[in-house]
């Protein structure tokens, strides 16, 4: 693909496609007692607020993300030598063990890396243990600035029960598309191109398993991996607006459908036909997608973090596609949507400066450093040029998808509990511990228990 960048009508499609985060039942709580009024007086002049020291919780630890994110501080730090950033940077599964803990401990950080699922986010915000970003939102013009879709993915009603609608309570920096990374040169050795359907994806499997070669390769150990690789297969068989009523949470859905089934049964048959690396139950993620810039398989399913450092390893050799649709020419479904956001939490001592960082993390001048660095800015994205042959991929794919209407959201985003649930549930499936029905039965079970509420 030759795009060089993203036009504008990808984040406009997601209004189509995040936006149909409805109001969801849920467990009940008090409205969260440190917001601040929506009409709450703001400081935006940074410089004027003294000495501060912020102390800033992020996951941004891989290559690119890592180098957007020290660059953006540097100038920061330029622009306001007034405020200090002490700066914590833990992997993402680091991150979620541990923020839990720190929100409610006495030294809490001032920002952090919330992830957009009820059980964090949504959790924090109905302990009163982030902030509600209304008023800065409307001071630094985020509301005009980000599209309502991506400020749905972090918005929360104040007592935390309601997803996708409410107040803004984090701002993300990049967009996030999963899909099928791909070694050229593997393909063409096999004498077959980047498939168009899903029928030629299938028959790329077994042409590379007959010809000695990883077909897919996964690290599944941490269990959230697995999550990703059935979403991809689920949008082959289940329609999209199915798939957002159960990452969403909404009620009404049914995780044990025909279609569902059928996804899940397609993983098992993966399995039995060797089509993953050896022992990717006990692998971690990140050694799995490293063996993959070495040579060990074809194709990765995985999201469009991995750019940078993908491409950093494999140059010119590896390409990324958007899971096929069933028929050529047809929509293609998959995972995605926006990274972590940022958000203040209620301890922090100078909520302006914290919020005086955000904003410059995520300013029109930050998308450029973010795209410089192979990442995928969230908004500003059509004024930006993709750093090499993968960004441009990765900038198109999310293009299509996006105008499509073929994004869907994270499913551990449905529930408090669906992120561990899910987790365990496929790796028991990959492990043949479970049958697909049984493991649809347990991911139902959770999802209606939350939703019945």
């Amino acid at each position: 693909m030759s795009r060089k960048v993203l036009r504008t009508t990808a984040l406009a499609g997601l209004v189509g496609v995040l936006g149909l985060a409805a109001c969801t039942p849920g467990s009940g709580g008090t409205a969260a007692p440190s917001q601040p009024a929506p009409n709450a007086s703001v400081t935006t002049d940074a410089a004027s607020l003294g000495n501060v020291t912020l102390t800033v919780w992020d996951q941004e630890v891989r290559g690119g993300q890592e180098k957007q994110m020290s660059t953006l501080i540097s100038q920061f730090q330029q622009a306001y030598p007034n405020i200090k950033i002490e700066r914590v940077s833990r992997s993402f599964d680091d991150l979620t063990k541990t923020l839990r803990l720190a929100l409610s401990g006495k030294d809490a950080p001032d920002v952090v890396q919330a992830n957009n699922t009820r059980s964090q986010m949504g959790a924090f915000v109905t302990a009163g243990e982030l902030v509600n970003l209304d008023p800065w939102a409307k001071a630094y013009g985020w509301d005009q600035r980000y599209p309502e879709s991506v400020r749905a993915v972090s918005s929360y009603s104040t007592d935390g029960t309601t997803f996708g609608s409410g107040s803004l309570f984090g701002l993300p920096q990049v967009g996030e598309v999963v899909g099928v990374f791909y070694s050229r040169s593997k393909l063409a050795k096999l004498g077959i191109q980047p498939p168009t359907t899903w029928a030629e994806f299938d028959a790329a499997l077994a042409t590379a398993k007959d010809k000695g070669e990883v077909p897919l390769v996964l690290g599944n150990l941490e269990k959230w991996p697995a999550g990703h690789v059935f979403g991809v297969v689920q949008g082959r068989y289940v329609p999209a607006p199915e798939i957002r009523a159960l990452g969403f949470g909404q009620p009404g859905g049914d995780w044990t459908s025909a279609e569902n089934v059928k996804a899940a049964q397609t993983l098992v048959d993966w399995v039995d036909a060797g089509y993953f690396n050896s022992g990717f139950n006990g692998q971690d993620y990140d050694p799995a997608w490293q063996g993959f810039t070495k040579g060990e398989g074809v194709f990765l399913i995985a999201g469009s973090w991995l750019q940078a450092d993908l491409s950093a390893a494999m140059k010119d050799d590896v390409g990324f596609m958007l899971p096929p649709p069933s028929e050529a020419g047809g929509t293609a479904v998959t995972t995605g949507g926006t990274g972590l956001p940022f958000a203040i939490t209620s301890k922090a001592e100078n909520k302006d400066a914290a919020a005086a960082y955000i904003n410059f993390i995520t300013s029109p001048d930050a998308m450029k450093v973010l795209a410089e660095n192979g990442n995928l800015p969230v908004v500003e994205t059509s004024q930006q040029t993709a750093p090499d042959a993968l960004g441009k991929d990765v900038y198109a794919a999310f293009d299509a998808v996006s105008r499509a209407d073929g994004l869907v959201p994270y499913l551990d985003w449905a529930t408090p509990t669906m992120g561990d649930t899910l987790g365990a549930t496929l790796q028991d499936l990959l492990a043949k511990k479970v049958s697909p029905a049984d493991a649809l039965a347990t991911l139902q079970k959770d999802y209606a228990e939350f939703t019945s509420k």
